[in-house]
């Protein structure tokens, strides 16, 4: 087994999703197996002692570890090429894990102002409560990253591209500042997803991913993952997961294993489908706006062509007539469905400014660029032509309105 698994190292991503860190028992199955149990015995009172003290290696319970939850841990660590992966219940719990495993009172956090609804909550409402400080930088302003970071900072989180607008951050320069300032930098990589951008190689210290976007993929089941350094991970994160009981079901990780084997083909496919889709949305009537990371006319495009190996599945757009416009537009679709996911096979579209931004204040969505007119796309698996004829419908009814 150890001989299959050092193999891998001159294996190309297709095949590495599929093949590392097998993992298999002695009964030698095709697919991962599924080891659901709560918990698991030992052979003597003496073991169970020494597994308690670290002395011996054995499974004790499922909330600390179980061996499927270890092979998605392992294969999405290899994936990354992290040292280290701890699954989580959600894309959430790795976030708040990632940060409050790391930070104290007194401590100082600082984050992009374009992030997702909830990190912005944990980070101005969570965070200040325990006593720790917070300040939101414009992500794309680095003579803000250069003020913000100018003092002592624990721990900084950005999203880039971001949720919902699509900024492309300078992720090796905010590195730099970050490190300079003694902070952790934490990467939230989902939008550009594990095989779409490298966080780890551009000098991010933390990446944290909702695997039940592109990683499940289809709408399945939650999950979350933190990947860093082994000893980040050993002994500040671990302790904390385990004892505040954020784990993953091991249903769920084995669910995540087989979303895993299509990665690369759902992905490559989701990014050519959004880049025809990006194009088609730029020619409609009364659509003002289009932001994809693929295209020459996004304001980020050279950085995004120089962090992402494409322009991802990710397309965010502003139509005509406000609010109004915007859900007349998505109520005309016949083929995307209306949804604050994303990520899916299936193309799903999100209305921010009423669902997933909702409690960021007015000036402050103004300021992201999130207005009533906007739509973030999450592109999928259907037939791009058939997108576009939906998109299509959705700029008539734009313009039927008075």
């Amino acid at each position: 087994m150890e001989g299959h698994i050092m193999s891998s190292e001159n294996w190309r991503t297709a095949t590495r999703l599929l093949h590392e860190a097998p993992n298999r028992t002695e009964f030698g199955e095709t697919s991962e197996a599924l080891f659901l149990t709560s918990g698991f015995v030992y052979d003597s009172a003496e073991q169970a002692a020494a597994t308690f003290t670290g002395d011996v290696q054995h499974f004790q319970y499922s909330r600390f570890g179980n061996p499927t939850v270890d092979t998605l841990q392992e294969r999405l660590a290899l994936l990354e090429g992290a040292e280290a992966c701890v699954a989580t219940a959600t894309g959430m719990g790795a976030v708040s894990s990632a940060i409050l495993s790391h930070v104290k009172a007194g401590d100082r956090v600082v984050a992009s102002r374009a992030i997702f609804g909830s990190c912005y909550w944990i980070v101005t409402n969570l965070l200040p409560r325990y006593g720790i400080e917070t300040e939101l930088v414009d992500g794309t302003d680095y003579d803000a990253w250069e003020r913000a970071l100018s003092k002592p900072t624990a721990a900084v989180l950005i999203e880039s591209p971001s949720n919902p607008m699509l900024d492309v951050l300078d992720i090796a320069r905010v590195a730099e500042l970050t490190h300079k300032a003694g902070g952790l930098l934490i990467v939230d990589n989902v939008f550009a997803t594990p095989l779409g951008q490298s966080p780890l190689k551009l000098g991010a210290d933390v990446i944290v991913y909702s695997c039940t976007k592109h990683i499940d993929g289809q709408g399945r089941v939650l999950g979350g993952a933190v990947l860093g350094s082994s000893a980040w991970i050993n002994e500040t994160l671990q302790p904390y997961t385990r004892n505040t009981g954020n784990a993953l079901s091991p249903f769920n990780a084995w669910v995540l294993l087989k979303g895993l084997e299509t990665l690369q083909l759902r992905t490559d496919a989701m990014a050519r489908n959004a880049a025809a889709v990006a194009d088609a949305l730029a020619e409609l009537p009364g659509v003002v706006q289009v932001r994809y990371p693929g295209r020459a006319d996004h304001p980020q495009h050279d950085l995004a062509k120089a962090q992402m190996s494409n322009g991802g599945s990710m397309v965010a757009f502003v139509v005509d007539k406000g609010r109004e416009g915007a859900f007349a537009f998505m109520n005309a679709f016949k083929v995307i469905a209306i949804s604050n996911n994303l990520g899916d096979a299936r193309s799903l579209a999100t209305h921010p400014a009423t669902t997933t931004h909702m409690r960021v204040s007015e000036d402050e969505r103004a300021r992201l660029g999130i207005t009533d007119g906007a739509i973030r796309l999450s592109v999928g698996l259907e037939d791009a032509a058939d997108l576009i004829d939906d998109l299509k419908r959705g700029a008539a009814a734009v313009a039927a309105l008075a």
